[in-house]
């Protein structure tokens, strides 16, 4: 499953929590932070993200079914508030594939390479941010993979995070090089 096979949708946060919440509980989503959510705090924290003009949330949708979560906010609103300078066009991202007992090749990085491409549809985003754990090093590789440069560490109130940058350039130049079979 390429990038290209990836539809979006919003995340319905009363319909879609009882499948998120299989996602987020997981011992692999340990990074996400919801290791203790009950099924009612899934709820409720993807109904303050549906309610918030700053924070969306979407699934990724292969060969009709959810296959991913996704998350876009505006980093001068949310998540990295007073952490670094934005710039016009900045999108904050989060995203995360869930756990499965017959992992695809290639399918996380499919994942982040549709991600991204999904965010640089809108003409107004110039860059991704994004903040992942230090010692998530799976997700290092994952953001180097379409075009991340770190930037450095910064301290969040949950987490010492890695700030990152994705310009449309980076991404479109990576991009390119993966699609010709270019290690990358």
């Amino acid at each position: 499953m390429s990038g290209t096979d990836f539809t979006f949708r919003p995340l319905d946060p009363l319909k879609d929590a009882e499948l998120l919440h299989g996602w987020v509980t997981h011992p692999k989503a340990a990074y996400w932070m919801m290791q203790d959510a009950r099924l009612e705090d899934v709820e409720r924290a993807y109904m303050e993200i549906a309610a918030d003009p700053h924070h969306h949330a979407l699934l990724g949708i292969g060969d009709g079914e959810p296959a991913f979560l996704m998350e876009k906010y505006d980093p001068a609103h949310r998540e990295l508030v007073g952490l670094y300078e934005p710039e016009p066009g900045d999108v904050g991202m989060h995203f995360l594939v869930p756990p499965t007992d017959t992992p695809v090749h290639g399918f996380t990085r499919s994942v982040i390479t549709a991600v991204m491409a999904h965010l640089f549809e809108d003409p107004a985003t110039r860059r991704v941010v994004v903040e992942p754990d230090v010692s998530n090093t799976a997700v290092h590789a994952l953001n180097a993979f379409v075009g991340f440069v770190p930037d450095r560490e910064i301290d969040k109130p949950e987490k010492r995070a890695l700030l990152s940058f994705c310009t449309r350039e980076q991404f479109l130049a990576r991009h390119r090089l993966a699609a010709r079979g270019v290690p990358v």
